[in-house]
C-alpha cells in the first residue's frame, strides 16, 4: 500500500495567482455597434442599475446588481423575448477579491441573440433563485450550491445534486484539491466499513495521474482488449476494433475500422 500523506489543511490557501492559467480576453466592442443589443440594454438600464455592458464573441454581457437578478431575468423573459435560460453557474474569484461571479446565459430564438447577465457576490452572500422563472434553473442552482457553496434563496429543494448530502467542501472552488482532501480520502471507507477499518483498508487513492496500463479490469486497453482477469504480459497482438457485438444488430450492417471513412469536407 502506498504511504499516505495527510491532507487536513490542503484548503487553507488559495493558489489562484500561480496555479491557474488566465486566458487572454476576447476583444470587447461597444454595445452601440449592434442595434438590437443597444435597444435591449436601454430597456434594462431604464429600470435597473448596470455597472458595465459590452459585446464579446457575438453576445452582449451585462453586469447588474446581485439583488436585481430575479427582476432583470423576468424583464428579459417577458419583455425582451429572451425566453430560454440555457446555463447558469459561477466563477471563483475568491483569491483575487473574495467574490464570486454568477452568470445567466440567455437566448432569444426570435431575435437570434444571446445575452449573458452577470453579477458579483461577496463570499458567503446568497442570491435569489430564478427557478420560478425558468425550470432549467432548478438543477443548475443546486449544482452551483454543491460545487461552489452559493445558496439560492427561494429554491424549492436547496440540496446537493452531485455529491452526497453529507459531503464536506465544494469541489469547484479553486482551493479544493484535485485529489480530494482528508474527508474525501476516508469518506467511503468510513461510510461502508467504519473508522475502525482505516488501518486495514487504507485511504482512497484519487491520484488521476496514477494509471496502470496493464490493469485489464479498470483501464481500457484500446486495441489490445483482453477478457477480464487475463494476465497481462505486454506482448499481446493488436486487435482490430469492432464497433458491434458478435452477431450484430438486426437489419444493421456490422461496422468495423477497416470500412470506416474519415470525412474531411464539412459540407459533404
Amino acid at each position: 500500500m502506498r504511504e499516505y500523506t495527510s491532507k487536513e489543511n490542503v484548503q487553507a490557501k488559495a493558489y489562484y495567482t500561480d496555479r491557474y492559467y488566465v486566458a487572454p480576453q476576447v476583444p470587447k466592442h461597444d454595445v452601440a455597434t449592434d442595434a438590437v443589443f443597444a435597444k435591449d440594454l436601454e430597456a434594462i438600464k431604464s429600470k435597473f442599475e448596470v455597472s458595465d455592458a459590452y459585446i464579446q464573441a457575438g453576445q452582449m454581457i451585462v453586469y447588474i446588481q446581485a439583488s436585481d437578478n430575479y427582476a432583470v431575468l423576468e424583464l428579459m423573459r417577458d419583455t425582451l423575448e429572451y425566453t430560454q435560460l440555457s446555463e447558469l453557474s459561477a466563477i471563483d474569484w475568491l483569491a483575487k477579491d473574495n467574490t464570486f461571479e454568477v452568470f445567466y446565459q440567455m437566448l432569444s430564438m426570435n431575435k437570434r441573440k444571446r445575452v449573458r447577465i452577470k453579477c458579483v457576490l461577496q463570499n458567503g452572500q446568497a442570491i435569489n433563485s430564478v427557478e420560478k422563472l425558468f425550470r432549467s434553473a432548478d438543477w443548475s442552482e443546486r449544482e452551483m450550491y454543491d460545487m461552489f457553496g452559493i445558496i439560492a434563496n427561494g429554491h424549492p429543494f436547496m440540496k446537493r445534486i452531485l455529491m452526497p448530502y453529507d459531503w464536506q467542501g465544494h469541489p469547484l472552488l479553486k482551493t479544493y484539491p484535485l485529489q480530494g482532501d482528508e474527508f474525501a480520502a476516508w469518506y467511503e471507507v468510513d461510510k461502508i466499513f467504519g473508522k475502525e477499518a482505516r488501518d486495514v483498508i487504507g485511504p482512497e487513492l484519487r491520484d488521476t495521474a496514477r494509471v496502470d496500463r496493464y490493469d485489464s479490469e479498470r483501464f481500457a486497453r484500446l486495441g489490445y482488449e483482453v477478457s477480464k482477469g487475463t494476465e497481462i504480459t505486454g506482448n499481446e497482438p493488436k486487435n482490430e476494433q469492432s464497433y458491434q457485438e458478435e452477431g450484430g444488430v438486426f437489419l444493421i450492417k456490422k461496422f468495423d475500422k477497416k470500412s470506416s471513412v474519415v470525412i474531411d469536407d464539412p459540407q459533404r
